[in-house]
């Protein structure tokens, strides 16, 4: 018996195991590792988009758009904090000056740019 065999009306092929013929299934679902804003816009489009979210899912594309989104918003998070501390004038002289303005200013600028990547990541929804 030969190792490996394609099925020509299929176009399937197989491995030989043992005394049978085992498909060669190769999922296009890829593993990346999902991390805060992938797991957000997963839990908003399976509540608020179940249509897209199942179609995602049964396309075996969910795990690589949530990366995705992952990626763009954690990028978008970080520039914005970054273009904000500017704007505002938040330094490491402050931070050695008074930690207790920079920590409140620092929450402040954290919690605006979660709240615009988060209205981003929905499209303004919830």
């Amino acid at each position: 018996m030969k190792k490996y065999f394609t099925d020509e009306k299929t176009g399937i092929s197989y491995t030989l195991v043992g005394d049978v013929y085992l498909p060669n299934l190769v999922s296009t679902e890829t593993n990346f590792e999902i991390g805060h804003w992938g797991q957000q816009h997963h839990d908003y489009i399976k509540h608020y988009h179940k249509v897209f979210f199942y179609s995602l899912l049964t396309g075996c594309a969910l795990n690589s758009c949530l990366h995705d989104v992952d990626v763009r918003a954690t990028e978008m998070y970080d520039r914005l904090v970054k273009q904000l501390k500017e704007q505002q004038g938040i330094t490491e002289k402050l931070k050695a000056a008074d930690m207790i303005q920079w920590v409140a200013a620092m929450n402040n600028i954290a919690n605006r740019a979660r709240e615009i990547v988060w209205n981003e990541i929905t499209g303004g929804g919830e």
